[in-house]
């Protein structure tokens, strides 16, 4: 049972950044109906600048609690990842938005690359050290351990899913988001600035992806250009699993991904004799992700996107 505690925690810690990306991924989709690919590439932009704030942080006022310190670094690191984002938008996604779907599929792909190399030639190819400022000490919960830092990603995820969800229920903007999501043109009939709402959504899952990042890296205590790769088909997977265009189901998908890996790697390791153990845990996603799609393409939760005249 204390394995099962300790898995299912395990589980819901890299749920809960699956769910952050896959945030990003969906909206993106509802609005645009554009498969951002170069979204888990804002995630390691977001743990590339939150690592660099950590260190001027620590050399300015080292005696700063740690919680204080990484809150720092995930609000330096937002809006760097939002001007990122928006850039991405305008000039790489906005002039493609009438052409064939294959035209913004190929340069989200080249655009993923580009910003991996620009950040290989900023901070190197090299992994590089993520400081461990939260107290390295494990809390017990009924015979597992998680730790302060593991907590603190926990905590930002939900307040951050939560924040997400009043946003697009109780706002204005968050009508405007929903009319364009259901059909563009006539949201733009009864005066929706689509303009105005794409950007607030590449803004809003810049910022997700941001704290994703630094808490990604805080949690493995590494950072490195092409970290932001897997992670990022693997939100994608997470979304496709809860039903792309749908906010709830990227969430569920999400959490839903993380256990499945979390328990797949822990008991069916075991069960093959570490065969497909941990050192394997990236197939479970990609396993959950052609059966999602050969059986119920919609995912669990759906489409709420409605097709476009």
């Amino acid at each position: 049972m204390d394995i099962f505690i300790q898995q299912i925690i395990n589980g819901l810690v890299l749920g809960s950044m699956y769910a952050l990306i896959a945030l990003g991924y969906t909206m993106v989709y509802g609005v645009l109906n554009l498969i951002n690919f170069a979204h888990g590439d804002i995630l390691m932009v977001g743990a590339m600048v939150g690592l660099s704030l950590l260190k001027v942080v620590q050399q300015v006022a080292p005696g700063l609690p740690g919680i204080v310190q990484l809150v720092i670094a995930i609000v330096g690191a937002i809006p760097v990842c939002i001007v990122v984002s928006l850039l991405i938008e305008r000039i790489a996604y906005r002039p493609l938005r009438n052409a064939p779907r294959l035209a913004p599929l190929i340069t989200a792909i080249g655009v993923s690359i580009l910003l991996q190399t620009l950040a290989m030639m900023i901070w190197g190819r090299s992994p590089l050290p993520f400081p461990q400022v939260m107290p390295s000490d494990p809390v017990h919960i009924a015979g597992a351990l998680i730790s302060p830092t593991q907590i603190m990603l926990l905590a930002l995820a939900v307040l951050a899913m939560v924040g997400l969800v009043l946003i697009v229920e109780k706002t204005k903007m968050g009508r405007a988001m929903r009319a364009t999501a259901e059909n563009p043109r006539i949201a733009g009939l009864m005066g929706v600035d689509a303009n105005k709402v794409i950007v607030v959504t590449f803004a809003i899952g810049a910022g997700l992806a941001a704290i994703a990042g630094v808490m990604w890296a805080a949690n493995y205590s590494t950072a490195q250009f092409a970290m932001g790769f897997v992670p990022g088909l693997k939100a994608f997977s997470a979304a496709v699993l809860g039903g792309i265009g749908n906010i709830y189901g990227a969430m569920l998908g999400g959490i839903l991904l993380g256990l499945i890996e979390s328990l797949g790697a822990g008991y069916i390791g075991d069960l093959t004799g570490n065969f497909l153990g941990s050192n394997y845990q990236d197939i479970f996603a990609f396993i959950v992700l052609i059966i999602v799609l050969t059986l119920r393409p919609s995912g669990i939760m759906g489409e709420r996107v409605a097709d476009r005249a």
